[in-house]
């Protein structure tokens, strides 16, 4: 009874109390890890994706027993997901994702380092948790061009297996540009200006990105991700064919019948930087992104 009235005093619900505990300075380090390296992590330069590989799953190894290497060809390259496992393994599973690769010659802060940096610490929070599901966290590589949208991208291989092993799946959230922010007017684009009457025009908040039949998962995760109201959240749904709607990982979880939703800032609809050199460290907001990762947990 005393709890609670502090609780009430404070204004705080205990579950908000439970949640605000991402770290913006452990997201800064694993960023800093992942971005800062000798080569540019995209599908040409190997041996630097199996470097990031190999810190993600040490990273992993921190905080949970049930650790793997998911290898795969890809014109004759072996790449690799990594996946840390977390709850009963014999309930149904969610799925949370995030590649580690980048387009081109860049450092890929926000795509997809901020993604990475938010699964890291999303793995930190759910050691010795007591959970209702399975949770899988997996580390995708490659997703990004030429392999973008082929049966050698990352996620369609693990989703493929997923359906093939009969892998009981609630639902999967793609973890995708989640640390760039901004207060400025006119910050905030869309595929279409009418939008901007209904989401305003300021890049000061996250989106939940979904199909219109998005599925049992994604409706429940979606309400109760904004209800948390860690961080000023907007929801959108649409079909496909609106630009950047299926531009991630969640993709291939629709193709096997899965529901799945991104969570992101928006992409290239807000920040100018991507796919550009500009994509650093310095352009993102830690304070932020761990709101977002604490309304994930």
């Amino acid at each position: 009874m005393i709890k609670h009235n502090i609780f009430f005093v404070l204004g705080l619900s205990f579950t908000q109390l439970l949640v605000a505990q991402s770290s913006p300075k452990n997201l800064e380090n694993y960023l800093r890890v992942i971005t800062k390296t000798a080569e540019y992590r995209n599908h040409e330069n190997l041996d630097q994706l199996n470097q990031i590989a190999t810190y993600i799953h040490n990273e992993f190894e921190k905080h949970s027993e049930v650790l793997e290497f998911q290898k795969y060809l890809a014109n004759g390259v072996e790449y690799k997901n990594v996946i840390a496992s977390f709850g009963p393994s014999d309930a149904k599973r969610i799925i949370v994702g995030a590649h580690y690769d980048v387009c081109g010659d860049q450092e890929g802060a926000d795509d997809n380092a901020s993604g990475v940096a938010g699964i890291l610490e999303l793995a930190r929070q759910l050691k010795g948790k007591s959970l209702n599901y399975g949770v899988d966290l997996v580390a995708y590589t490659p997703e990004e061009p030429p392999y973008f949208r082929s049966e050698a991208m990352d996620s369609y291989v693990h989703a493929k297996f997923l359906k093939e092993n009969n892998i009981d799946v609630f639902g999967m959230i793609s973890v995708e540009m989640i640390g760039y922010f901004s207060d400025e007017k006119y910050s905030q684009t869309y595929p279409a200006d009418i939008l901007k009457l209904f989401y305003g025009n300021k890049g000061d908040f996250i989106t939940l990105v979904n199909r219109l039949n998005k599925g049992k998962f994604a409706k429940r995760f979606s309400r109760k991700y904004k209800n948390q109201k860690t961080i000023r959240t907007k929801r959108f749904g649409g079909p496909p064919a609106v630009p950047g709607i299926d531009w991630s990982d969640h993709l291939n979880y629709w193709k096997h019948g899965y529901s799945a939703l991104m969570l992101t800032d928006t992409s290239y609809l807000r920040n100018k930087n991507y796919h550009e050199k500009t994509d650093t460290l310095e352009i993102l907001d830690f304070e932020k992104m761990a709101k977002v990762i604490d309304g994930l947990l």
